[in-house]
């Protein structure tokens, strides 16, 4: 029987702080970065930690790896690589939510297989949002299910996680030092792949989970605006009678090619064609291109139309054209992540005054297409690019961020509205992905400490000028540093006023005489779990080794497998957004509380069971 410990001042202290904590989380009377500031104020006020203790979360290996990894995933976005793993993801689903989720939840599983969960969820969220945005697909839908498998997947390796990294130096520690109740048992250590059938049952159950039960479980976060409408509530108001949203055409092989302007979309239906499709003849790449009005129209080609509903289907009837349900071709031209529509107005010194579009070859020129024009309290669809151009025109354009970006550099134009995106520099991936390699070459092959590698990796984007450093500092999610950084000497104090001891003794010495060797192995898996969700992963780990092989000795159990039971239920942690993964996620997806509760609630007893399950047939862990 393990000696009991006596309930001190500041263990009452902490309990009192976890329950506070529980409560500001669950009913979210504030903002949970907020939580995370409130425990570095109160926390060194009551005297259970120093003062350094209560701020040491900032500097902490889990949060500077998330800043740098944010950064790197931000570098790695801006050069188009992210949309190399979108493409592929999308080619392989399609638009099935489902296989959406499984797909991309099993890819960043496999990732964190060899890289910190941290690392693998941060460097694909990009790519998810991406994907989302494209599809649309509420992300909310997604994140949950990439988080959870992104925490699953590092127990399929040794090196996935930080409970099991330390695995092997924990029970090595504990077997030099009880070598007496031991005997002449030597030590073995686990090799890499020794957890792997754990790692993959619990994958694979988590996926089929999802599958299951996501459309129960997970949040649907609706959009603010329309998602069936390209306007926003201002630009509708004045340009919404005609306008609607993009759509695609395919043109039949029977349709005899004319020249765009022959066609007289634009005054016919009040209509405008963004975009041509071709199929290369020699090459069989698709070409997109900013049509101009000489550009011709041929049998095989798909065109992108800026129309409302009634137009369009007039449109694609008169001309014997095939209107699609939904964009197919052109979905990530069309992206919402991509392009869209911004309203700009002619500036007083502009040089576009006293000219026409046309003039100007506009389109050509800029790479966006006008829409409408708003002149003298009227708003124009038609003979558009004919009219004379005066100061205080607003014109409504469509196009890809980027080039509205180049167009804002330009100063003709003052835009009404924030423009998305940014402008893409994939002549620097190379760079952005030789900071990534950089930095798990230091992690992975030269042991360097994975902050250390990571924030290296995102030191070398800024030098390349991937990104500037001040692109990197808006790049930052600052509510998820500091949800995590406060609530680190939260679980520091828990360690540190033997509270988390306390309560995992008592526990033990209340079950002491029920302890068979399954009993006692529930009772870690339990016990795990539970302190891996109010302290760091690490602080469990260290706590539960020595604890767990020292009642498996007492129940004439494996020690071995009571230390790997605590090192995988150290990854038990989907209840509540403690973890750093779970916390990334919840701004981006747009989670409260309550929805890590829905879907983590299931995941943590499932994720027991098939633990227990595997390690009794696999690992004899009976007796």
């Amino acid at each position: 029987m393990i000696p009991p410990l006596e309930m001190t001042s500041d263990m009452m202290i902490v309990f009192g702080f976890l329950i506070f904590v529980t409560i500001l989380f669950v009913f979210e009377i504030v903002r949970v970065d907020m939580v995370g500031l409130l425990m570095m104020v109160l926390l060194p006020l009551s005297g259970v930690i120093t003062g350094s203790q209560a701020i040491s979360g900032l500097s902490s290996n889990a949060v500077v790896s998330i800043i740098a990894v944010i950064i790197i995933g931000d570098g790695l976005d801006k050069t188009g690589v992210m949309n190399i793993f979108a493409r592929q993801i999308i080619k392989f689903a399609g638009k099935s939510e489902v296989r959406i989720m499984a797909s991309i939840a099993g890819t960043v599983a496999f990732i964190s297989s060899f890289m910190q969960n941290i690392g693998a969820a941060a460097l694909f969220l990009p790519a998810t949002n991406r994907i989302c945005r494209q599809l649309n697909v509420s992300i909310s839908r997604i994140l949950i299910p990439m988080g959870f498998c992104a925490v699953i997947g590092g127990c399929i390796t040794l090196v996935g996680s930080s409970p099991l990294i330390l695995l092997n130096d924990l029970m090595a520690s504990w077997w030099s030092n009880n070598q007496a109740i031991l005997g002449d048992k030597p030590f073995e250590a686990f090799g890499l792949f020794s957890v792997t059938p754990i790692g993959i049952a619990l994958v694979i159950t988590a996926v089929l989970y999802f599958i299951l039960f996501g459309k129960f479980i997970l949040p649907e976060v609706k959009s603010k605006t329309d998602p069936d409408c390209l306007l926003n509530q201002d630009l509708e108001c004045t340009y919404g009678e005609e306008i609607h949203n993009a759509y695609e055409l395919n043109i039949p092989l029977n349709f005899e090619t004319k020249r765009l302007d022959e066609l007289k979309i634009r005054p016919l239906y009040h209509s405008t064609v963004i975009c041509i499709c071709k199929q290369g003849k020699r090459d069989g790449r698709i070409k997109v291109t900013v049509p101009a009005r000489s550009d011709i129209v041929e049998p095989g080609d798909t065109i992108g139309v800026i129309s409302n509903k009634e137009h369009i289907k007039k449109l694609a009837q008169d001309m014997g054209w095939e209107l699609c349900n939904e964009l197919n071709k052109l979905n990530e031209i069309l992206s919402p992540d991509n392009s869209g529509i911004t309203e700009a107005i002619i500036r007083p010194r502009s040089e576009l005054v006293g000219k026409t579009l046309h003039q100007i070859y506009f389109r050509k020129k800029y790479q966006v297409n006008p829409l409408a024009l708003f002149k003298g309290n009227k708003v124009f669809y038609e003979d558009i690019s004919e009219t004379k151009i005066q100061t205080g025109d607003a014109f409504l354009l469509f196009g890809q961020w980027e080039k509205f970006h180049l167009l804002k550099q330009k100063k003709d134009f003052a835009f009404t509205e924030h423009i998305p995106g940014e402008i893409m520099h994939p002549e620097k991936a190379g760079f952005a992905i030789g900071s990534l390699v950089l930095a798990l070459v230091l992690a992975l092959g030269l042991n360097v400490q994975l902050s250390i590698s990571l924030l290296a990796g995102a030191v070398t984007m800024i030098l390349t000028r991937v990104l500037s450093i001040d692109e990197a500092y808006r790049g930052v999610d600052w509510m998820t540093v500091f949800l995590l950084a406060g609530l680190i000497p939260l679980g520091l104090a828990f360690e540190k006023t033997g509270a988390a001891l306390y309560l995992s003794t008592a526990i033990a010495n209340l079950m002491q005489g029920a302890l068979t060797p399954l009993v006692l192995f529930l009772l870690i898996g339990f016990l795990t779990s539970f302190f891996t969700l109010v302290t760091s992963n690490v602080g469990a780990t260290v706590l539960m080794i020595p604890l767990a092989m020292n009642m498996a000795v007492q129940c004439n159990a494996d020690p071995r497998m009571a230390a790997l039971l605590v090192a995988v239920a150290a990854s038990n942690t989907f209840i509540l957004p403690t973890h750093q993964v779970n916390a990334l996620i919840m701004r981006p997806g747009g989670y409260k509380v309550i929805d890590y509760v829905r879907a983590g609630s299931g995941m943590t007893l499932l994720y027991i069971g098939v633990v227990m399950t595997i390690m009794y047939f696999f690992y004899g862990i009976s007796g």
